[in-house]
């Protein structure tokens, strides 16, 4: 089973920890880094915007990308919020394998 990494912004600590643990809780991710700090600069509404955000680091099989998204985006407090995944070619096979363990397909 392919393993992928799916990323999105959180606006502070508290929302992202509630989405890391509601993924977690409901075996959708293995894992959920929360990555405090990360100033982010886009354009929205046709102004550049510059905030400070939290970047969640997603673990999950990748047959469960599409209900982590909507579940992310059910939880999420912004109108359009950031997720991008990433397959994983390799790494700690016992690792994976915990991945695996951790996230039913």
């Amino acid at each position: 089973m392919p393993i992928a990494i799916a990323l999105t912004t959180c606006p502070d600590e508290a929302s992202a920890g509630r989405i890391a643990v509601a993924l977690v809780e409901e075996n959708l991710a293995a894992c959920v880094n929360q990555i405090p700090g990360v100033v982010s600069t886009y354009r929205w509404e046709g102004k550049v915007q510059r905030d400070t955000e939290v970047l969640l680091v997603i673990k999950t099989l990748a047959s469960q990308i599409e209900n982590v998204q909507r579940r992310v985006v059910a939880l999420h407090p912004y109108e359009l919020p950031e997720f991008v995944t990433l397959p994983v070619s390799s790494g700690s096979e016992r690792y994976l394998e915990w991945v695996r363990q951790n996230v039913p397909s």
